[in-house]
């Protein structure tokens, strides 16, 4: 269902009420069994507070490049746009995220972004590199944090959401703002979450 997002309501965003009925009934439809859950479905905290401070504050994007790791639905990119980036790429690794990420950009009258399966072979290189929610589980925490140290050694801007999740690797950041932030109690156990902005 399309509509605003909750701390970020100059976006809307094709949103699932229901994260795991919108899985099975994909899978269903796909007839696969395997299919990674729809992470695109949804407006994480992190993407949340990361979108509003982009919004907040344009001069970062504004008139550079921005590339954004973990898309999803294209939340965080679509707010790069909407801020003055001059181009947006979204690395995103599942096909139907790509999709999700085209439709949401239209519904907000923003260009789609140039969608790449991987950040770390995106042709662009980005002046700014921004991240949300992407450290809740090791093996990704660590193939992103790699690939963020690498960037921000080479000059871009690296700007991240987050929760706290576990696998955040906190000391090599520091935060730039924190919000109270709307989310789904069936997802994250709380109704509202403390969601920080942080830079490296």
């Amino acid at each position: 269902m399309l509509g605003p997002v909750p701390f970020v309501p100059e976006i809307s965003l094709h949103q699932a009420d229901d994260i795991y009925a919108l899985w099975e009934l994909t899978e269903r439809a796909l007839g696969q069994t395997d299919m990674p859950p729809p992470f695109w479905s949804v407006a994480w905290p992190g993407g949340q507070a990361l979108a509003r401070y982009l919004l907040d504050h344009p001069g970062l994007v504004s008139g550079r490049t921005v590339l954004d790791v973990g898309s999803g639905s294209g939340l965080v990119a679509i707010a790069a746009a909407r801020a003055g980036a001059a181009l947006v790429v979204a690395a995103e690794p599942d096909p139907l995220a790509a999709t999700a990420i085209a439709a949401n950009a239209a519904a907000n009258d923003v260009p789609v972004p140039v969608c790449v399966e991987d950040a770390s072979h995106a042709s662009i290189r980005a002046d700014v590199v921004v991240a949300g929610d992407v450290w809740y589980e090791r093996e990704l925490a660590d193939q992103v944090g790699a690939y963020l140290d690498a960037v921000a050694a080479a000059g871009a801007d690296v700007l991240i959401g987050d929760i706290g999740r576990r696998y955040f690797p906190r000391s090599r950041y520091h935060c730039l703002a924190s919000y109270d932030v709307p989310a789904s109690p069936a997802l994250e156990g709380k109704a509202v979450l403390s969601a920080s902005v942080w830079r490296y």
